[in-house]
């Protein structure tokens, strides 16, 4: 029987510069496993949204990137809201996750709006935040990545963070928080990128995304032993 699970990519033309196209793949891979049939549809500027969207993943992109897709994504905001509040799932890193917030203040001055839909406002910075991190999840436990950012994200009273820094930066590298969610959208800074390395945060994302269209979700047996070392490994490099 046929169980298919749509993927929307968001901006994979303008916002893709660290690798964030691993995390599709790994949950294309990984619903492919659980058995579960994956599609993967892509939206760029000017496109037409597609129908049935039941998990959304964006990426990072430099300034310019930003500048490109920014007015498309103001027209696109309101849909992108009714599907969180709709419990759908998304992944947003970096430039993508920046903004999903209030807006984002280039170092060169300029503000660019962003949606809203996570509290929280970035701010650009002639520091850049780099390097390994590691990260504790309140559910899944620790999360590790590669952080390259120099916008410092801040976040409201209406937002949480994804994790708590154990060591880097995170946010802004002043209050010890990573990431921001709103009901089950997740915005992070984790590039590497995140979801290979961190396969219990891909399994939540797909368990949310696949018990939304079918009511459960019914896992299969993963071997994620080369997942595990990898995270050993990641954790045990220097900053």
């Amino acid at each position: 029987m046929s169980r298919p699970v749509r993927i929307l990519q968001l901006y994979p033309r303008d916002m893709n510069i660290y690798g964030d196209w691993g995390n599709t793949l790994v949950l294309k891979q990984r619903l492919a496993w659980h058995g579960y049939d994956p599609e993967v549809l892509d939206y760029n500027p000017g496109d037409a949204f597609p129908d049935d969207v039941d998990l959304i993943v964006g990426g990072g992109g430099q300034d310019s990137g930003q500048i490109v897709i920014v007015d498309d994504l103001q027209k696109l905001g309101p849909r992108l809201h009714d599907l969180a509040e709709a419990d759908v799932p998304m992944l947003l890193v970096c430039g993508l996750y920046q903004l999903f917030g209030h807006h984002f203040d280039t170092v060169d001055g300029r503000r660019l709006p962003g949606i809203g839909l996570l509290d929280v406002h970035t701010v650009g910075g002639t520091t850049r935040l780099i390097g390994n991190i590691t990260t504790r999840h309140p559910d899944v436990g620790d999360l590790v990545g590669y952080e390259n950012h120099s916008g410092k994200t801040y976040l409201g009273a209406g937002a949480q963070p994804l994790a708590t820094v154990v060591q880097g930066a995170g946010n802004n590298g002043e209050d010890n928080t990573e990431g921001a969610r709103h009901r089950n959208v997740l915005g992070t800074y984790l590039h590497g990128s995140v979801l290979p390395k961190n396969p219990r945060l891909a399994d939540r994302l797909l368990a949310q995304a696949v018990d939304n269209r079918y009511g459960e979700f019914s896992p299969g047996a993963v071997d994620d032993r080369y997942a595990d070392q990898a995270r050993r490994v990641a954790m045990s490099r220097p900053r």
